[in-house]
């Protein structure tokens, strides 16, 4: 069905919105790309981190928290109201914690996986990713949500420092 609505009339209507979503897209497709490297250098040199197995149980719990924080930052974005914001406003589940739920969530994930299979390349460039993650893709995000939200996004950063 047809709606008459070509994309650049739908990225004039909310730019800000668009603009937010394919950093995040980009964001979430280098920590795949990146844990694909590892992968693929863990099959190469099969190096351990750790030698004693305790650490698997660490693992697993991060393998179910990290999805469990990006499904709970999923759903408190979607009820988010967007009208009439302020700092209050961002703080909403895990924003009130964390600017950055869902990568964080991604990185708990990998790092889980890295640990539970006692990976080293996983488990370093998972650190590694995460924090090119937050100098380059989440410095962009927020670049964009100051233009859109103001001084109420510059406050709500103020309140929540990670």
């Amino acid at each position: 069905m047809e709606t008459g609505i070509t994309l650049e009339q739908s990225e004039n209507k909310n730019p800000h919105k668009n603009r937010v979503h394919r950093v995040l897209a980009h964001s979430y497709f280098f920590y795949f790309m990146i844990f694909l490297l590892a992968l693929f250098l863990d099959f190469a040199f099969p190096l351990k981190v750790f030698h004693e197995s305790n650490l698997t149980y660490i693992g697993v719990l991060l393998l179910i928290l990290g999805p469990l924080l990006i499904f709970w930052a999923q759903i408190s974005s979607h009820k988010l109201k967007k009208e009439n914001m302020n700092k209050e406003s961002f703080c909403n589940g895990p924003y009130r914690y964390t600017r950055g739920p869902t990568n964080f969530g991604i990185f708990i994930l990998i790092l889980g996986f890295g640990i539970t299979v006692n990976a080293l390349f996983v488990v370093v460039l998972a650190l590694i990713s995460f924090i090119i993650t937050r100098l380059t893709f989440i410095k962009k995000e927020e670049k964009i949500l100051a233009e859109r939200y103001g001084t109420s996004y510059i406050e709500y950063k103020k309140m929540v420092k990670f």
